[in-house]
């Protein structure tokens, strides 16, 4: 069999560039070895809940969002802007008090911080906000935390907000991660809403295949190995391609080509998920753990903000632990312990419903991190690399390799 353009891979970044492709009038063929398309944004059904696989949210004003999404036909259910955070024993609410003015009063008496670090935090805001995202990944680079204690923040704030509510988006608790790469994030949660789609997060990458015509989407299709423009398959088969896309996450794209997948290092995570008879907290928030201790990172409950997430007269609860090295079975017992100091023995009656651990949820983002709009997508003559491979995670940049890589070969073939 003769392929024009083999995907591997039918992730965002694998759709986006099948979708690109096609208008430029090529044929691709998406290669998925599991049963469905959306690599790691997937949605299971359980006894009537929505569990997304770990904890995953839409950034609206994400531009490549924009370009490629329906966000009327997603039924987007956004978080309320901010969150809130646990310090001694009691939710502390952070506001973003630029949308949300109102709220100034309750932010300046917030615990989470002095009154000059909510003052830096409007300087911080405008100072991401500045020029486009080439602007951003030319600034000079050092991790996070040096980045904002340069800036003047308190070790107060960056213990009680900074860490937990960035190391829920990079998963990694200390924050080690590049100061491009925090701006970049930063920027997104001020210029748009965190959202979920109302049917779950699977519902991204739907949206993306059904305007696929159906041949093009192969599942249950593993590619072994790739020797010039041959796939073999773990079925045994041997494909022929024109040109090959690889769009894995980085460790799967390292082992394709041919190097060793230990080399791409990543951040993994894990999110439990219990059924409760009432939400813990009220709103549509993200509660934090500011307490500097405990294993939890986040609670949110995807529920309170879409009525499809559980059944009638019951609340889905997601929390969310760095890692994903754990004894699963001990770290059932340990949340739930944690979660009983924080909201009380209600929680015993709470149902465990399922963990998911992803290993290799994010590809680490210590400096130097790039302008991912530059990064080397060709690997060789006849491949492609637009998955997570030697550049930056996210919906926006897995959704821009992805054209740009469909822009790429086609013009290298003319």
């Amino acid at each position: 069999m003769s392929i024009d353009v083999a995907i591997i891979g039918g992730g965002l970044s694998g759709l986006a560039c099948a979708l690109s492709l096609r208008e430029q009038g090529r044929e691709p063929l998406i290669l998925e070895a599991s049963d469905e398309v959306g690599g790691r944004i997937r949605t299971d059904y359980h006894d009537g809940f929505l569990l997304d696989r770990g904890f995953q949210v839409l950034q609206t004003w994400y531009p490549e969002a924009r370009r490629f999404l329906d966000y009327d036909s997603l039924d987007l259910r956004a978080f309320q802007n901010g969150a809130l955070v646990r310090i001694n024993g009691h939710a502390c609410r952070v506001s973003d008090v630029w949308r949300q003015p109102g709220r100034l009063p309750e932010m300046l008496w917030s615990p989470v911080g002095h009154l000059s670090d909510k003052i830096r935090l409007l300087h911080l805001r405008h100072r991401c906000l500045q020029g486009d995202l080439t602007d951003l990944y030319r600034r000079h680079e050092r991790d996070a935390i040096t980045h904002l204690a340069e800036l003047g923040f308190s070790q107060r704030i960056i213990d009680r907000f900074f860490k937990p509510f960035f190391s829920g988006v990079f998963f990694e608790p200390e924050l080690h991660v590049s100061s491009r790469a925090f701006e970049f994030v930063f920027r997104a949660f001020a210029l748009g809403e965190t959202a979920l789609p109302a049917k779950g997060m699977e519902q991204i990458p739907r949206q993306l295949a059904a305007r696929l015509p159906r041949d093009t989407i192969q599942l249950h299709t593993r590619v072994e190995r790739i020797e010039g423009d041959l796939l073999y398959l773990t079925s045994g088969e041997v494909l022929r391609a024109r040109v090959i896309v690889l769009a894995t996450e980085g460790p799967e794209t390292a082992r394709l080509l041919g190097q060793n997948a230990t080399d791409v290092p990543t951040r993994g995570t894990t999110c439990l998920y219990f059924s409760a008879n009432q939400p813990p907290f009220e709103g549509r928030n993200l509660m934090l753990n500011g307490e500097g201790k405990g294993c939890i990172n986040n609670v949110l409950c995807p529920s309170v903000l879409s009525e499809h997430y559980a059944p009638a007269g019951k609340t889905l609860v997601s929390v969310n632990v760095h890692g994903a090295d754990h004894d699963l079975d001990a770290l059932e017992g340990r949340v739930r312990h944690e979660l009983t100091s924080w909201f009380g023995d209600e929680i015993q009656h709470w149902q465990h419903l399922a963990t998911y651990s992803l290993p290799h949820a994010l590809p680490m983002q210590a400096p130097p991190v790039h302008n991912p709009a530059e990064a080397r997508l060709q690997q060789r003559q006849n491949v492609w690399s637009c998955g997570e491979y030697d550049s930056a995670p996210s919906i926006h940049w897995a959704l821009h390799r992805g054209r740009r890589s469909a822009e790429e070969l086609v013009a290298a073939d003319r």
